[in-house]
């Protein structure tokens, strides 16, 4: 997979499902995203049950990742460029709520 591993990041929750992920998206944060999986964020493609949702705070991108052998997690990352991309998603897979 991509660099995410070496980006700084904080872990929001840990040993997760993606419906909790999805749960405290929509609860915690007013921008959020909802896209397919495959969608690629980061130089990786998100992977879990659909939608995936992921939120948008300030400067940061809040969404689910999970990596093999370790489960899933909610990251937070600052994504500028990410962000953008999600903003204009309706021809890449997204969707804004």
């Amino acid at each position: 997979m991509g660099c995410i591993e070496q980006m700084k990041y904080e872990i929001i929750l840990k040993n997760t499902t993606f419906s909790e992920c999805r749960e405290y998206v929509r609860k915690n944060f007013k921008e959020i995203h909802e896209v397919k999986p495959g969608y690629k964020m980061f130089d990786v493609y998100l992977i879990g049950v659909p939608p995936i949702t992921i939120g948008i705070d300030s400067e940061d991108v809040i969404f689910p990742y999970t990596k093999p052998c370790y489960g899933t997690f909610l990251l937070r990352i600052r994504g500028v460029d990410e962000i953008e991309t999600l903003r204009g998603a309706g021809s890449a897979g997204g969707t804004r709520r």
